[in-house]
């Protein structure tokens, strides 16, 4: 049994009426489901997130990915990412 779950819902995610916590028997299923929603999330949502997938022995999780960090020379002007 393999289980996908979005971790830190944003408001979008509420709003949208999205399915939280499905379960699957394949691992083909829950994989196409995972990129599925996750796509779908990165595409129509308001964009302040962006979210990844991370697989955890059977649990798959949609989260928010982590922001890389700015250079230390980074002038704040948005062009150093």
């Amino acid at each position: 049994m393999y289980k996908l779950t979005v971790v830190n819902e944003c408001e979008c995610f509420k709003l949208s009426g999205l399915k939280n916590q499905q379960f699957f028997e394949l691992l083909d299923d829950v994989t196409k489901e995972a990129i599925t929603l996750k796509n779908r999330m990165n595409s129509e949502f308001c964009s302040k997130h962006n979210f990844e997938i991370k697989k955890i022995f059977n649990n798959f999780i949609i989260t928010f990915s982590e922001e890389e960090p700015k250079s230390l020379k980074c002038c704040g002007s948005g062009c150093c990412k």
